[in-house]
């Protein structure tokens, strides 16, 4: 693979400018930037031996941002002469060093790069983005690296997508998001007011993008955080906007434009290092063949024994060596993972018998001799493997046309059920965590060297499992349902894409509708997605009354929507615009964008994010789709089953968690009405407004319904009186009286929290460890959401082993019985299955035995199970 180096030249110049101090050849003529923008580029033949290198440079120009956004990169210094005058010098170089410059009116050396990148990979090309500038990051790839320059120029950082997740917590693309909340000084994007790189990060990290933020916006936590992203949302949109890289410029090129057309005038260069008196870098001068030579064994910095393989003879021996019975511990070199059928595994790390086997299944592939042996190695399951992350190996696999079996343990799941908290686990870090030690090799074997460890980290995280009694929750539920997810992400989910036209254009017209009506009832037209305006119309033409001011104007969201709803019509019409430009934009154009070649979502399970133990699904978020509204409920019409003679079944869990609740606390009060088959929320309904069950009316129901769900978070008089819209006095009475009526409850609740203080964690069921620091602070704020989340962890994550443990239940009775039917979706308490019409009765009993048979609690578990001809029909 030839190797494309490309050069921020501006961002280079800069850098080496202010980190160096002043130098001047003998004519007085300033060289610092010169010399380290040289040095750096020097190095870089050194290290990376590119076949080709581009310079790309911005022009004095204005560009389309500019254009766009007067005030881009306002307040910016000029650039000091001494700087200005070594840019010719510089070119003068890269000419004698045979290096193609671009530079284009209207666009930055950035969005040149981000074109020039992606044109390169997409010809078969290794690209590295050398840059003094973060905002590159969002370029990387699996075959894209950007390298950063550090401490002036003399250290550096190299990233690919895979360090960017693991370092950062975000994937490259979500990196612009994280810029478009937080703004960059540097470049005068404004982003969003009060939110620093920090909140940023963990934001993306929650919701993946600014878009799907501000449809999740009222599960953000803190006040002023979520104030300002309602406020400032389309601020937001459109700083992402500016932060993001071109990659499209409109530049005519071909493979010939990038590569080098002459060889390097060593003579030349040497003459203009003797001008510049860069005496020191004489030597330095790169030779025009610098292509790197393909070695079998690589020795990193801690004489690891690292042996590739890429033919079928070596891939012999090295199966022959195997013992049956003996473990081999496994990682895997994945790409596009966001698309199924563009999953690609390049490479699988092995180690045995303290080696590491590098196989290059790229060339293996194209081998069935050797594709042969390496079946014969990965789908024995006498040949015992303990694996990184099988999960996607499985999946990536599956591609392939390989089963991997044999797999007793996965290290990056054991490490999420020791510690919940941390929502990523990268190896490197597991690592330093547990081992301390820290892995230094470079970009072609790091990942060979990590894969050294992972025998001691079997060891550790093995051990710390059976240590915390977690031997049936991670043997019997999380490590078999890698398998299940991957089934799931193979499978994917079929969506019907001329219904979701159809959708689109309904959303339009809906859209329109509810603009028009809004517009009647201001007796204006207006921009509705501007707070500014909308504050406006709602406060001054109509005078309601003002809730909350920020310091732009007035605040228009949702709490103050809600809080004005019964003032006036035009206040749910708006709150259900809102929703609809949500929908339409999230979940109709978003949809459009990951329907993979098949025709099918194949959405990522990730099992390891949240600290409840719950699944999340990303790319898209399937288990999101918002349904207060009928537009919202029909966006699942679009999900319909594989083939004609095939039907959506959906299964869903009745009540489960107030059904461990009543487990839990062994509430017999609770436990009888469960038994008895009475409607739970009706019984509390009966017990706390003191009425027969026969004259509950539906207020009283919902009210009730509210007391429970609220008690299993721990709420409060205030949350439930802005919840139900009652005084808070009235709200306390009903908190009172469903303590005295469900007396256990309020014990458990109590005693809950004290083990939490003592111990720093609570357990679920099966003992699913939940870590609590939160409680112990002297913060009574922080304190008192430690609180609330003693209470509910328990129970939200004992839930969570149920559906998981109930998905392991179904698929392997589905598997057992080589069923055509399968287990596509889990949302929260719910399973979807695509079921052959002629397996229907089977799978029906096969389901509801394995939901409601799981586990045995104090209490019956029950769902409701429907059929349809797409997931709308069948909820």
């Amino acid at each position: 693979m030839e190797k494309l180096l490309l050069l921020d030249s501006n961002s280079l110049l800069n850098r080496a400018f202010y980190a160096l101090p002043p130098l001047t050849n003998s004519e007085g003529l300033h060289t610092n930037a010169v010399y380290g923008f040289t040095n750096m580029l020097l190095k870089m033949y050194e290290e990376i031996k590119p076949d080709h290198v581009v310079a790309a440079f911005d022009r004095k120009a204005p560009t389309f941002r500019h254009t766009e956004y007067a005030d881009y990169k306002a307040g910016r210094k000029k650039m000091p002469p001494e700087l200005a005058e070594q840019f010719p010098v510089v070119k003068e170089l890269l000419e004698l060093l045979a290096i193609n410059i671009f530079e284009i009116d209207g666009f930055e050396a950035d969005d040149i790069i981000g074109t020039l990148s992606t044109f390169a990979e997409k010809e078969g090309m290794e690209v590295y983005i050398l840059t003094g500038d973060k905002d590159a990051l969002q370029l990387a790839t699996d075959n894209v690296k950007v390298i950063i320059t550090k401490k002036g120029v003399s250290e550096k950082e190299i990233y690919d997508k895979n360090r960017m997740i693991s370092d950062m917590g975000v994937t490259p693309a979500e990196f612009i998001d994280v810029k478009g909340l937080m703004g960059d000084a540097s470049d005068n994007i404004p982003g969003v007011p009060g939110i620093g790189e920090k909140t940023a990060f963990k934001l993306i990290q929650s919701y993946g993008s600014i878009e799907n933020l501000l449809m999740n916006i009222d599960e953000v936590s803190g006040k002023k955080v979520k104030e300002n992203l309602q406020n400032y949302s389309e601020q937001a949109i459109f700083s992402k906007k500016l932060a993001t890289i071109m990659t499209e410029v409109p530049i005519e090129m071909d493979l010939e434009d990038i590569k080098s057309k002459e060889k390097f005038d060593i003579e030349g260069i040497k003459k203009l290092f003797f001008k510049l008196q860069f005496k020191s870098l004489v030597d330095k001068i790169p030779q025009p063949a610098m292509a790197e030579t393909n070695t079998v064994s690589i020795k990193p910095n801690k004489e690891i024994d690292i042996t590739r393989i890429n033919n079928g003879k070596d891939l012999d021996e090295f199966i022959k060596s195997l013992e049956v019975n003996e473990i081999s511990y496994l990682n895997f070199d994945i790409s596009n993972k966001e698309f199924y059928t563009k999953t690609a595994i390049h490479e699988i790390y092995v180690t045995y018998k303290e080696k590491v086997y590098v196989l290059e299944i790229e060339t293996i592939l194209k081998s069935n001799e050797a594709m042969n042996l390496l079946k014969s190695y990965l789908e024995n399951d006498n040949y015992k493997k303990v694996c990184y992350d099988a999960k996607n190996a499985f999946t990536a696999l599956h591609k392939a046309g390989v089963k991997l079996s044999g797999v007793i343990f996965d290290v990056m799941v054991a490490a999420y059920l020791v510690d919940a908290s941390k929502g990523q686990y990268p190896l490197i870090t597991l690592i330093n965590e547990y081992l301390g030690e820290d892995p230094q090799g470079n970009e072609n074997e790091i990942m060979a060297e990590e894969n050294y460890y992972l025998p001691k980290l079997y060891h550790i995280l093995s051990n710390k499992i059976h240590e915390d009694d977690m031997k049936k929750l991670y043997y019997d539920v999380e490590l078999p349902l890698t398998e299940v997810l991957s089934s799931m992400e193979v499978l994917g989910f079929k969506v019907d894409r001329s219904k979701l036209e159809e959708l689109g254009d309904k959303f339009k017209l809906e859209i329109e509708s509810t603009q028009k009506e809004i517009y009647s009832m201001a007796d204006e037209e207006f921009n509705i997605n501007s707070p500014k305006q909308l504050g406006k119309i709602l406060f001054e033409k109509l005078d309601l009354p003002v809730i909350k001011k920020t310091k732009t104007g007035y605040s228009t969201n949702a709490e103050v929507l809600e809080q004005l709803s019964p003032k006036h019509p035009i206040i749910d019409k708006i709150t259900y615009y809102r929703q609809l430009t949500k929908l339409n934009s999230t979940y109709i154009e978003g949809l459009k964008n990951v329907i993979d070649d098949d025709g099918c979502i194949h959405s990522s399970f990730n099992q390891t994010v949240t600290s409840t133990g719950r699944l999340s699904s990303t790319e898209p978020n399937l288990q999101n789709i918002p349904i207060k509204y009928e537009m919202g409920r029909e966006i699942r019409k679009v999900f319909v089953p594989f083939h004609e003679n095939n039907l959506i079944l959906s299964a869903d869990y009745s009540q489960i968690e107030l059904r461990v609740l009543a487990h839990i606390a062994s509430d017999e009060n609770m436990i009888s009405a469960f038994r008895d088959k009475i409607d739970i929320h009706t019984k509390t309904a009966s017990e706390v407004f003191k009425v027969p069950l026969d004259e509950v009316t539906k207020l009283m129901r919902g009210r009730a319904k509210a007391v429970n769900f609220g008690i299993v978070y721990g709420i409060g008089d205030f949350s439930l009186s802005k919840d139900i819209k009652v005084p808070r006095k009235e709200a306390k009475e009903y908190i009172d009286i469903y303590f005295q009526r469900y007396p256990a409850i309020k014990s458990y609740l109590t005693d809950i929290v004290e083990e939490a203080k003592n111990k720093g964690y609570v357990n679920t069921i099966l003992n699913r460890r939940r870590f609590i620091p939160e409680i112990g602070s002297s913060n009574k704020i922080v304190k008192s959401l430690g609180e609330r989340l003693a209470m509910n962890a328990p129970i939200q994550g004992s839930a969570a082993d149920i559906i998981k443990l109930a998905m392991v239940r179904v698929y392997e009775e589905l598997e057992n019985r080589k069923l055509k039917s399968k287990l596509i979706l889990q949302v929260h308490d719910e399973l979807i299955l695509n079921v052959h019409e002629d397996e229907l009765e089977k799978v029906k009993f096969i389901v509801k035995k394995a939901m409601e048979e799981v586990l045995e609690l104090k209490v019956p578990l029950e769902i409701d199970m429907n059929i349809g001809k797409d997931w709308y029909e069948a909820k």
